[in-house]
């Protein structure tokens, strides 16, 4: 069965329908929609559709809940604890992103740490609110234990990603979104759907010996014996203690922020091995740029920065220079033509979920 390309309104139609028919309330599926889509349509294939099964499984298991129930434990002007009793993560962390943005309207600089929440798909898109309100953002958020520390044989840490964007005088906007791994464990499930070895270097096992394959890397990942490597790589040599820092500052925004609990606490087992709700931590950031300077000159001061970095000279054989969000940017005004890549495995897994729960809407494959 070869790729097959969706449009995009028959892909969200799909999904819509497959995450109302577990119970989740139709404009809440109506967020998760949004995010899931905004990532296919961003070209990253990691944390759109592919994820889909993912949340069905964890709502029929038990470990997630199909409505969320957002809680305020603790308010300022400029800050907020939010309680996400284990509901959709793209429903809590829009909801405590747009909170940080309407604070921040009004005190300058606002800060939103939630514990208590799920997946909430690609880190980028919450950022992305505030630059659509002329404001930078910030994303944070801890996950499952898979990267090991400097020197370390043990996967302590979660791929822990930082978010980061601002508007500019460009229609593309700077957002950096990135893993604070070298590749994260989505990609390793593409590498594996797509039946491809993953690069030396971006993994080890106990020996710190190089694991390439993606299957065995993710059945080694749940027996512990296996670690993702930080940005910069194994030991000191090329500043892997860089990425290692970064993933603890996440993990300790993400966790000692909100009370939440942090590494292996974050599996989705307990002790006895029984299933339980995974208690991921988010920390969200909004900043008014106009309580700083006028928008619109920020905006051209960035743009200048960007430009700057594109107009530079480029290697021999090299013909662009890109930015941070550039890429995914292209990819959004090629996606809506084209339709969303499906590949065989993950035809498979939407026809089961067609099959398994019922589902009225056409796919065409």
């Amino acid at each position: 069965m070869p790729k097959v390309y969706i449009p995009v309104e028959n892909l969200k139609s799909f999904m819509h329908e497959t995450l109302t028919s577990v119970g989740v309330p139709s404009e809440d599926a109506d967020i998760v929609v949004d995010v899931l889509i905004s990532s296919d349509l961003r070209g990253i294939e990691s944390h759109g559709v592919g994820r889909l099964k993912m949340y069905i499984d964890r709502i029929l298991d038990g470990r997630q809940k199909a409505t969320t129930h957002f809680e305020i434990i603790k308010e300022s002007p400029g800050t907020a604890l939010i309680d996400g009793h284990h509901g959709m993560g793209h429903v809590i962390s829009h909801k405590a992103m747009q909170l940080a943005i309407d604070k921040a309207k009004k005190v300058g600089i606002a800060a939103v740490s939630v514990r208590n929440g799920t997946h909430f798909g690609i880190t980028g898109y919450y950022p992305r609110m505030a630059i659509q309100q002329g404001m930078a953002g910030m994303a944070f958020t801890n996950a499952r234990p898979s990267i090991s520390p400097t020197f370390g044989a043990d996967p302590l840490l979660g791929t822990n990603p930082i978010a980061f964007g601002v508007p500019s005088d460009e229609e593309c906007p700077f957002l950096l979104d990135m893993a604070t791994s070298i590749s994260q464990r989505g990609k390793i499930e593409v590498a594996e759907r797509e039946g491809k070895a993953i690069h030396e270097g971006i993994a080890i096992d106990k020996q710190g010996n190089y694991v390439t394959d993606p299957t065995k890397l993710l059945k080694m990942f749940g027996e512990k014996a296996a670690s993702l490597l930080p940005l910069g790589g194994a030991g000191e040599d090329l500043a892997g203690y860089k990425g290692y820092g970064l993933a603890v500052m996440v993990e300790i925004l993400s966790s000692a922020f909100s009370g939440g609990p942090f590494g292996w606490d974050l599996v989705g087992f307990d002790k006895d091995g029984n299933k339980i709700p995974f208690k991921l931590g988010h920390f969200f950031m909004a900043i008014n740029i106009s309580h700083f300077i006028e928008l619109d000159t920020f905006k051209k001061i960035v743009g200048n920065i960007l430009r700057s970095m594109r107009e530079s000279g480029k290697l021999p054989g090299q013909t662009r220079i890109y930015t941070a969000g550039e890429k995914e940017f292209d990819k959004e005004h090629e996606i809506p033509v084209t339709g969303v890549p499906i590949n065989e495995t993950l035809q498979q897994t939407l026809l089961g979920l067609k099959k398994d729960l019922n589902l009225k809407t056409e796919l065409p494959f």
